[in-house]
């Protein structure tokens, strides 16, 4: 099995020499056709100028005779092709030997094409409208190179081989950095992948990368590692204390009862009463408990219907006057005026939620607090604050806050509760399509915010 590395390579290498392979052939086969068009080119010219060259002289001699033209002979045995004049019979006035050609010194720095293939073409002589005769023009290739034109044609060809071969080394390099780019960041969130999947959830990946869907992968795996780790101290710490919770009321009870047995305690029915308390409180743990357990598997029914915020706050708000009052606590609420505050939900559970939070606000709230609970609106949403001036959360807690069970150790062992109230409250509020967030500093007091949706319609 390959690595991403290797593989990508691999594919770039291949990539990149195809393409200048074919880069390359069509830059020959292009170059070729236009260096061999070239060379038609100047050899019609040639073949115009001596057409030229014999009408000159026949309006000049006004016939034909054995020396009209004689010195292009020179020329063509320089060229190496040869001529042969004929009158408008097509009847030879002069001619050159082909055979004569072959032998010239100056064919040794020519190339021919078609090597030995002699080839002519014969072209009309026209004066004054009219044939006078035919020149007949002949070599031993379609194509006469000159030892240039060989090495010209030769040189560009191995530039562009030469340019190829370069270009291929350069990309091999670019092909092998940038797959070093792409499969380290990878090859990194696989290594940390498998390490996740042994439980060790330390792990953090700091390769990053430049390229987007790369760095967001790699975020991505440090945020699962972060929601693992998490995961995992809550796991730990819900074991802790649900041992915790179920042990307190059971040690209570088994040694009274215990005590009692050996008569080390009498039987009053005080104590009964007591022993009583503490089966009462263990069953509100299971109640509460089970009725979690529904509201996580969305198997509770909800009876939805209009409610008004703002009425069901303020009877809230008045219930609770009797319990503030008890530890001279202040309960003020702020109901923003000209808002509609109507949702859609079930009224006895978001009243629940309301209990919740404002009982949490005043249980954590010392003598001569204050409690503040305000309700207004936005553009999109209905906003409910609950705030105190408490003991406050420390910041290593808040991330558990909304986990069953879970309490802080000021609370845990200063203040009775369950550890369950902020839960219940988060998993009404996801069924009502709502969201909760809180804030919280060690010693400043807590504030928890809900947003509701709007609802359009107003009741009648």
């Amino acid at each position: 099995m390959q690595s991403i590395n290797r593989r990508l390579s691999i594919l770039f290498v291949i990539c990149a020499f195809a393409a200048i392979l074919l880069v390359t052939l069509f830059v020959n086969i292009t170059v070729t056709n236009k260096f061999n068009q070239y060379m038609i080119d100047n050899q019609n010219k040639r073949y115009e100028r001596i057409i030229s060259y014999f009408e000159e002289a026949y309006k000049r001699e006004g016939k034909w005779t054995k020396d009209t033209g004689i010195e292009l002979m020179h020329e063509a045995y320089m060229g190496n092709y040869c001529l042969t004049l004929m009158n408008q019979n097509k009847k030879p006035v002069w001619g050159m030997n082909p055979d004569d050609l072959t032998n010239q010194i100056h064919l040794g720095d020519m190339q021919v094409k078609d090597r030995g293939v002699y080839t002519s073409k014969t072209f009309k002589i026209n004066v004054d409208g009219h044939v006078v005769g035919y020149v007949d023009i002949g070599q031993y290739s379609s194509l006469l190179l000159s030892e240039e034109d060989v090495n010209f044609k030769s040189s560009i060809n191995k530039s562009i081989v030469a340019s190829g071969i370069l270009t291929l080394l350069i990309i091999i390099s670019l092909s092998l950095y940038f797959s070093k780019q792409f499969s380290t960041p990878i090859r990194e969130v696989a290594k940390m992948s498998v390490t996740l999947s042994q439980g060790n959830f330390n792990t953090k990946s700091t390769v990053k990368s430049n390229m987007r869907e790369i760095e967001d992968l790699r975020k991505s795996i440090n945020i699962l590692a972060e929601k693992l780790k998490y995961q995992d101290k809550l796991r730990k710490r819900l074991v802790s204390d649900i041992t915790h919770e179920i042990r307190t009321p059971l040690n209570v009870l088994q040694n009274n009862l215990e005590a009692m047995v050996d008569g080390v305690v009498p039987v009053k029915k005080e104590t009964l009463i007591y022993l009583n308390e503490e089966v009462v409180r263990f069953g509100k743990l299971i109640n509460n408990l089970n009725g979690l357990n529904e509201f996580e598997s969305e198997s509770i029914k909800l009876n939805f219907e209009p409610l008004l915020l703002d009425g069901l706050l303020r009877d809230l708000c008045k219930d609770f006057y009797i319990a503030a009052d008890n530890k001279n606590i202040k309960v003020d609420y702020d109901i923003e005026p000209n808002g509609h505050y109507l949702i859609n939900g079930d009224k006895d559970q978001i009243k629940q939620v309301f209990i919740n939070l404002i009982s949490n606000a005043l249980k954590f709230t010392e003598r001569n607090g204050q409690v503040y609970i305000k309700l207004y609106e936005n553009n999109k949403n209905i906003i409910v604050e609950v705030k105190d001036n408490g003991i406050g959360i420390k910041q290593e807690d808040l991330p558990f806050v909304f986990e069953r069970l879970y309490r802080g150790d000021k609370s845990r062992n200063q203040i009775e509760g369950s550890g369950i109230g902020l839960t219940i409250a988060k998993n009404i509020l996801q069924l009502h399509y709502a969201n909760i967030e809180l804030e919280s500093k060690d010693g400043e007091g807590t504030t928890v915010r809900i947003y509701f949706e709007k609802v359009t319609n107003i009741l009648e």
